[in-house]
């Protein structure tokens, strides 16, 4: 069995620290360890964290692998220092019986990059009229405990209702992407002033947060968990608050593209920026910080959407809606939260491994730096900075709104069960 010793390195953002693995678990945690045959990285201060999970991951496999597949997935979760990714529905064909995300499931162990844990979908083929195999689903190898229609919304409040009492009987979660299709229809993007200068259809924040209101109530009523998908609005921020403060079991996501731009990047008719839910204002992007800060706003999901060339290199109405984001998510949350002073890595740690595994029911992630627990860790390089360049991303697509921008922090190696998927920035 492999031993590695990583020294020097700050865990979770305190003082440095030595780390042993042997095998794929962590076997001490102290200063001046040393350990015979052990192969040694020297951190030098680099931030040691536990391997990230992502609630909200978008692989595309089955049915569009010109966008994504299971494997460059994996690997662009490996790179950005995720160890567990949860996989939405909206494949083709979609996520909604138990021979589908045990497919997902399968590929996933096959990729060793990192573990994949299938999202199933709450109705069938999402079109938000009956509901999907939930149980067997949960029951199956993959052991699905998430549910979303994630690309639609769950927009009818009695099936809606009815997916709340059935996942409660396993304790599962509905992940609610929540958007009244009948107040966005034709929408491009945010409604507001840049939207009226530019013409262009607006998508208003009622939409999201009268959804989130409905949902938060039902499951009150219910007693049951709802899950809210890239919040993006400060009244969204709000609603949740309340309801958390009544008691209700809700969590909500923050992408980390909602952390740093808002709408008037739109100005530029550059459809990197088209997203689901649209780019909002800087009152939004300051109200979604504060409330990850705060608890609010539970974790920070990426909402990883990757597509083809084709489908964003078009005019702006044409383009599809959504931005990678696995590569360059814990460097935004750097510069926005970290930077800023509102989150240490400590904070960081807990918003992006301890509570999205929380909530999914990661088995074996999302757990501390000590030992005897897995060797899901990655190390990063907080003092890096640099331009970003999708010419070097694992992913398969390239629609990164940050392309040339100068971010911090760089994930140098990142360990899976004590094997490492990356060493020094690259793929092993």
């Amino acid at each position: 069995m492999s031993k590695t010793l990583i020294r020097g390195a700050k865990v979770l953002g305190g003082e440095p620290q030595d780390v042993l693995i042997d095998g794929a678990t962590i076997a001490e945690v102290g200063t001046g360890l040393s350990a015979e045959g052990a192969e040694v990285i020297e951190a030098g201060g680099k931030v040691l964290l536990p391997g990230l999970v992502d609630l909200h991951t978008h692989l595309r496999e089955p049915g569009r692998e010109d966008s994504e597949t299971v494997l460059t997935g994996t690997r662009a979760a490996a790179s950005g220092g995720y160890t567990n990714v949860f996989a939405m529905a909206n494949t083709f064909p979609v996520a909604d019986t138990a021979g589908v995300v045990e497919q997902v499931w399968r590929l996933g162990q096959e990729s060793g990059y990192c573990d994949v844990q299938p999202i199933g979908a709450v109705t069938v083929g999402l079109e938000g009229a009956k509901l999907a195999e939930l149980g067997a689903m949960h029951e199956s190898a993959a052991g699905v405990t998430v549910f979303s229609d994630d690309g639609k919304c769950v927009h009818d409040a009695v099936i809606m209702r009815r997916a709340l009492e059935y996942v409660k009987a396993f304790g599962g979660v509905v992940a609610q992407h929540a958007q009244e299709p009948r107040l966005t229809e034709g929408a491009q993007m945010n409604e507001g002033v840049v939207s009226a200068e530019l013409g262009l259809g607006g998508w208003p924040a009622v939409a999201e947060e009268s959804i989130i209101a409905r949902d938060v109530l039902l499951a009150e009523h219910v007693g049951s968990r709802v899950h809210i998908c890239h919040l993006s609005t400060a009244g969204s921020v709000e609603i949740v608050r309340w309801a958390k403060s009544r008691g209700i079991d809700v969590t909500a996501e923050v992408t980390p593209h909602h952390l740093l731009l808002t709408d008037e990047l739109v100005r530029s008719y550059n459809p990197v920026y088209k997203v689901n839910p649209p780019l909002r204002t800087e009152r939004d992007v300051l109200a979604l910080r504060e409330a990850l800060a705060d608890g609010t706003i539970d974790i920070v999901a990426t909402d990883h959407a990757p597509h083809p060339h084709e489908d964003k290199d078009c005019e702006w109405a044409a383009a599809a809606m959504g931005m990678v984001g696995l590569e360059t998510a814990l460097s935004v949350v750097q510069e926005t939260m970290v930077d800023t002073g509102l989150l240490d890595w400590a904070g960081v740690a807990d918003r992006m491994s301890f509570k999205p595994a929380k909530i999914g029911q990661a088995t074996g992630h999302g757990r501390p730096v000590s030992a005897g627990e897995p060797a899901n860790l990655t190390l990063v390089d907080t003092a890096y900075r640099g331009q970003v360049d999708p010419a070097g991303f694992a992913s398969r697509s390239r629609n990164t709104p940050y392309e040339g921008r100068e971010l911090p922090g760089r994930v140098t190696h990142t360990w899976l069960r004590g094997k490492a998927t990356l060493v020094d920035g690259k793929l092993t």
